[in-house]
């Protein structure tokens, strides 16, 4: 790619942050240490003092929070069909089967009002999605959760910086019986280039949510140790937690400037013809991502394509995964999740990181228009 290419993204990482890393590699412990414990600290403090355990990635922690809700085989677990295939993924991991539900148009989240619907006596749990940042709205979800006696375990992995009525994801929402799970891969708002957060419900042991993460090893003081649970290996390092602890201080920040950016879409874009914006939530969402949707017909294909050749990258988050060979093989087809489909169909990612200028968002802008004009 040439010097001036603008990807979708691109995280912003200080000197001082890589200079302790720098610190963490010469210091000889590399791996899960006194960082990992400093960024779970941190970590806390931002949601409310609630417990925190690092993983090395946000799959790992909606895996280990379906064990810890003791989901398994025979057992459903609603989410949506519009997310990373690897919401789903896990709960067929656990072997539990995956109970899809539409998404509101509006939000592209999960539609509450389908919920009730679909819940079965065999169903366990509901992962929502807060897709690109933009946060399910918490006190429908918990009133349904709680009447119906459903676990919660929020993908939070692209909302950490958002706010439900002020009250920000993965704090007090759910405190008593509810999982919250962040990912710090490097696309997201804050990175530590691999890895994720699992957010605890009260009622849960801490030390359980540890043994899964690590081999289910339970060590004695004496030196001793026993296995007695099936664990993964799911422990982040502290070269990562270090980037973690670097970031952290910065994402009220960060947020702050993906809104303006996302505002400034907002305005620029309103005007283009057949062209759907999402929803302008510029107070509770952090912005993850800005995704408008196509005009019906357009060749998302020869559009990647031609923003590409104006130096600016274009991604896609994300087909319906319902379509997918794996869910097909499931039973579930096209047709089930219409709106969750034509979103999929016709979803854009544009460029959008703390890092942009406001000239970069007018580059895009220019682009966008002369490829539609281009395509029509």
């Amino acid at each position: 790619m040439s010097l001036d290419f603008l990807p979708f993204t691109r995280p912003s990482i200080d000197e001082a942050t890589i200079a302790e890393v720098a610190n963490v590699l010469r210091s000889g412990w590399i791996t899960s240490g006194p960082k990992v414990q400093a960024f779970e600290a941190a970590l806390s403090a931002h949601c409310g003092g609630r417990p925190v355990r690092a993983f090395n990635s946000g799959t790992a922690t909606l895996e280990v929070a379906l064990r810890l809700a003791g989901v398994g085989a025979g057992d459903t677990v609603i989410t949506t069909p519009l997310t990373w295939v690897a919401t789903a993924n896990v709960i067929l991991e656990v072997g539990a089967t995956p109970i899809l539900v539409d998404v509101d148009p509006l939000t592209r989240n999960i539609d509450l009002s389908k919920v009730d619907a679909a819940i079965r006596p065999d169903t366990k749990a509901i992962i929502p999605v807060d897709l690109a940042g933009l946060p399910v709205d918490r006190d429908r979800l918990y009133a349904i959760a709680d009447r119906r006696g459903l676990r919660v375990i929020e993908d939070a992995a692209q909302s950490l910086g958002a706010s439900w009525n002020g009250t920000p994801i993965g704090s007090a929402f759910g405190a008593g019986r509810g999982f919250v799970s962040f990912s710090f891969h490097a696309n997201k708002n804050l990175t530590t280039s691999e890895g994720g957060a699992l957010v605890l419900p009260a009622d849960i042991d801490t030390g359980l949510c540890e043994r899964l993460r690590l081999q289910g090893v339970r060590r004695f003081p004496d030196g001793g140790m026993d296995v007695d649970v099936l664990g993964g290996k799911f422990n982040l390092t502290d070269i990562a937690a270090a980037i973690g602890l670097g970031q952290l201080p910065h994402l009220a920040t960060f947020t702050a400037r993906r809104r303006e950016l996302a505002r400034t879409y907002l305005t620029t874009l309103q005007a283009v013809p057949g062209l759907d914006l999402p929803p302008a939530d510029l107070n509770q969402g952090n912005w993850h991502m800005f995704q408008p949707l196509l005009p019906p017909g357009t060749d998302r294909g020869q559009f990647i394509a031609g923003m590409k050749a104006r130096g600016i990258g274009v991604g896609v988050h994300y087909p319906a995964l319902h379509l997918f060979s794996l869910y097909r093989a499931l039973g579930f087809k096209e047709g089930d999740f219409p709106q969750a489909e034509d979103i999929g169909r016709r979803t854009i990612t544009l460029p959008l990181f703390p890092a942009m200028q406001d000239s970069d968002i007018e580059r895009v802008c220019s682009a966008l228009r002369a490829t539609l004009s281009e395509l029509t």
